[in-house]
């Protein structure tokens, strides 16, 4: 069964219709239908949350480079490090660091 073939109106039923007036009185002061007011409520809801998400997402990246920053690497080497690495690899290049 093929449901893309044809679009169809949503069921817009409400419990409330203390809520159905509100929102009909709103879509009409907006000049769209009740049923084009609730899309765009919801993709404006919808798009605020992923905002709000994104936004948390990159306070807690900044956060954890910071804290990365902050604090000293255990695979970086220090300068003592890069040069006993360095002077290793001159001794070896030098064929010293065989036994013969």
């Amino acid at each position: 069964m093929d449901t893309m073939s044809e679009p169809r109106a949503m069921n817009l039923r409400f419990p409330d219709p203390e809520q159905r007036a509100a929102i009909a009185a709103a879509a009409k002061q907006e000049g769209v239908s009740m049923q084009e007011y609730i899309l765009s409520a919801a993709y404006a809801r919808a798009t605020a949350i992923e905002d709000r998400f994104l936004d948390s997402f990159k306070e807690s990246m900044a956060r954890s480079g910071a804290a990365f920053a902050a604090e000293p690497s255990s695979i970086d080497a220090t300068a003592e490090q890069r040069a006993a690495e360095q002077q290793a690899r001159e001794f070896e290049q030098q064929g010293q660091g065989h036994a013969a």
